[in-house]
């Protein structure tokens, strides 16, 4: 992930890792690269995300997962969506790479932006503009919403992203753009293609009618 944003065109205003107490060799691959490290106050993506957020210096704000790789023209695709002040929270769609073929789980992680938020709220889906996005979709906002909305929840363990969507929602609309990023396969080579979606649809549906969050963290544990 990190190669990959060498490349970018033109260059991000600052790169942020937020590492969250690794124990094997990720600092040193991560030194070579100089990004700004940043230890996490409290483990979690969540936690770590915010965490990052809260420290960046921009203006704008990019979440890129570890095994997510960024498009070369990134910085251009993110000025020019948020151009449009309606826009308060973006995604891309993500594409799934890697050792088996994903064309089911790549369509499913789009139609799922769609199909989550009309089951969780269809009035706020239908008239305005609720979507659900994702870690995978590579999340961007500007930072003065992020922290206006107030932001990802440290202490969630899951479906961080669903909950910062609807609370973005309550400033303006939430797009999944065109544009496509790339993932690791590596959870759902892992699971197999049909159990790692069922999983999935499982967890938003719980979520949508109203399982806590921690019963969903123990849910998703297990079932791996």
């Amino acid at each position: 992930m990190l190669k990959s944003l060498q490349h970018l065109t033109p260059e991000p205003y600052e790169v942020i890792v937020v590492d969250g107490g690794s124990s094997d060799n990720t600092l040193a691959l991560v030194e070579k690269y100089e990004p700004r490290l940043i230890q996490a106050k409290k483990l979690g993506r969540a936690a770590q995300m915010h965490d990052g957020a809260i420290e960046a210096k921009g203006d704008i704000l990019c979440f890129l997962h570890a095994d997510t790789f960024a498009p070369e023209n990134l910085v251009t695709i993110v000025e020019n969506t948020l151009r449009d002040d309606s826009i308060k929270l973006a995604g891309f769609r993500s594409i799934m790479t890697g050792t088996c073929h994903q064309r089911m789980t790549t369509w499913h992680n789009r139609v799922k932006t769609y199909y989550a938020p009309l089951i969780y709220n269809p009035y706020r889906t239908i008239f305005k503009g609720l979507r659900l996005l994702f870690g995978d979709q590579l999340l961007f906002c500007r930072k003065a919403d992020y922290l206006s909305s107030g932001g990802f929840n440290p202490e969630m363990m899951i479906l961080e992203e669903a909950d910062l969507c609807i609370k973005m929602n309550r400033l303006g609309r939430i797009q999944q753009i065109d544009s496509k990023v790339y993932s690791s396969d590596r959870r759902v080579a892992k699971w197999g293609v049909i159990k790692s979606n069922a999983i999935f649809i499982a967890i938003t549906a719980l979520w949508a009618i109203g399982v806590s969050n921690k019963r969903l963290a123990r849910f998703y544990g297990n079932v791996r």
